[in-house]
């Protein structure tokens, strides 16, 4: 498994929370995933065997957030 923190930008609320845990959650290799709107990051752990993190990413940003 790998461990990963990605600054996102445009969270603010408990939707988005909803809408990045939701959508990322559901990716297969995708084992953890924890919205942080105080620091504004996404905390992810999978496993790079099965999912990239430019998938992750791209996930993201298709749910309207920039990805940094």
């Amino acid at each position: 498994m790998e461990k990963m923190t990605l600054n996102v930008k445009g969270m603010s609320c408990g939707h988005c929370i909803n809408s990045i845990e939701g959508s990322v959650g559901e990716l297969s290799g995708v084992t953890t995933v924890k919205v942080n709107l105080d620091s504004g990051t996404v905390s992810v752990e999978f496993n790079p065997n099965e999912i990239t993190i430019d998938k992750i990413k791209e996930t993201i940003d298709d749910q309207g957030y920039d990805v940094q």
